[in-house]
C-alpha cells in the first residue's frame, strides 16, 4: 500500500515538474526566439516581454498571485496546490532557460514546434491533474459563478489575446500563432488520451454467432454480446462489441463482410484502453485500497 502511493505521489509532482519545464523549452526555444505568441496569461505575459521587456518567468508569477488565492478561497486545495507548483515550475523554468532559443527563417516551422513541445508539457500537466493556472482558473471561477462552460471560456480568453497580438504586433505573427496554439491543443488531447487508443468496433447482424467465432480464432479478440431492440421493427437483435488495435480494424471489417454482406458496422475511437491485450505489466489489485487511489 504506502509502495503504491509513493509510486503515485512520484510520478504526479514529476510529470507537473517535467511538463513544465518542456512548456518552458517550448516557448523560449521556439517562441520567444520568433517572436510568435500564445493563447492566456502566457500570451500576455509574452506581449509585456516584447513591447516592456518585462521578464517572462516573473510577469507570468505575478499575474497569477491573485487567481490563485481566489482559487484557494474556491476549490479544492489539492487542486491549486499542484496548479501553484505548475506556475512555479513554469515561471522559473521559463527564467532558467530564457537565453536557450532557435531562431529560424520559416515562422511555420517555429510554430509547429513550439505547438508540439507546449503541447507535450501542458499534457503532462494536465494529466496529473494540475494546470498552469490563468486561464484555466478565470474559466472554473466564472463556470462556478455564472455557469458558463469552461470551454468557451478558454477559447473567449484565447481569441482576445491572439486579438491583441494581431494589433500589437501584426496580423501575420497572430495567424501563426494560431498554427501553435492548435498544434499544441492536437498534442495535449494525445498525451492525455494516452497512447493506449484502439477502435472499438460495434456489429448487427443475423449471423452474429459466426462472425463471432470469426473473431475469435483469428483474432484472439475478446468480445461482448448484448441483447438489443430495433426501434422502428421492435425485433430483437444480438449486438457484439468488440476493441481492437488500430491494425486490425481492417481484419474485423473482412471477417464481417465474408459472413454477411447486410452487417451493421460501426467503428469509433476509443481511448485508455485498459486490459487484457492492451497493457502489460499492470500492477496487481492489492498494490491499491481506497486510500491510495
Amino acid at each position: 500500500m504506502l509502495k503504491g502511493k509513493v509510486w503515485v505521489f512520484i510520478i504526479q509532482w514529476g510529470s507537473i515538474l517535467v511538463g513544465s519545464l518542456v512548456y518552458s523549452l517550448g516557448l523560449n526555444l521556439f517562441l520567444v526566439a520568433n517572436h510568435l505568441a500564445e493563447g492566456g496569461f502566457v500570451g500576455i505575459s509574452l506581449l509585456l516581454l516584447y513591447k516592456l521587456q518585462w521578464p517572462l518567468g516573473l510577469t507570468f508569477f505575478i499575474l497569477n498571485i491573485p487567481l490563485l488565492w481566489l482559487g484557494w478561497r474556491k476549490f479544492g486545495h489539492e487542486f491549486i496546490f499542484k496548479t501553484t507548483v505548475g506556475v512555479l515550475g513554469v515561471s522559473l523554468f521559463s527564467t532558467l532557460t530564457a537565453h536557450w532559443q532557435v531562431q529560424t527563417h520559416d515562422p511555420l516551422l517555429a510554430a509547429l514546434y513550439a505547438g508540439v513541445l507546449t503541447g507535450l508539457g501542458l499534457g503532462m500537466i494536465f494529466r496529473a491533474g494540475a494546470t498552469t493556472g490563468g486561464s484555466d482558473i478565470i474559466a472554473r471561477l466564472i463556470r462556478h459563478f455564472i455557469g458558463f462552460s469552461m470551454g468557451k471560456t478558454l477559447f473567449a480568453i484565447d481569441v482576445c489575446v491572439i486579438g491583441l497580438v494581431a494589433i500589437i504586433i501584426g496580423l501575420e505573427t497572430a495567424m501563426y500563432s494560431l498554427v501553435a496554439l492548435f498544434v499544441s491543443s492536437r498534442v495535449i488531447d494525445f498525451v492525455i488520451e494516452g497512447v493506449r487508443s484502439a477502435k472499438a468496433v460495434t456489429i448487427i447482424s443475423e449471423h452474429h454467432e459466426l462472425i463471432l467465432a470469426a473473431i475469435h480464432e483469428h483474432l484472439e479478440r475478446g468480445t461482448t454480446l448484448l441483447q438489443a431492440r430495433g426501434g422502428y421493427t421492435g425485433e430483437v437483435k444480438q449486438v457484439i462489441y468488440c476493441v481492437v488495435s488500430r491494425m486490425e480494424v481492417s481484419r474485423v471489417q473482412q471477417i464481417v463482410q465474408k459472413v454477411d454482406t447486410r452487417a451493421f458496422v460501426v467503428v469509433s475511437n476509443a481511448h485508455e484502453v485498459l486490459g487484457e491485450g492492451f497493457t502489460f505489466d499492470a500492477p496487481s489489485p492489492t498494490d491499491f485500497t481506497k486510500e491510495s487511489i
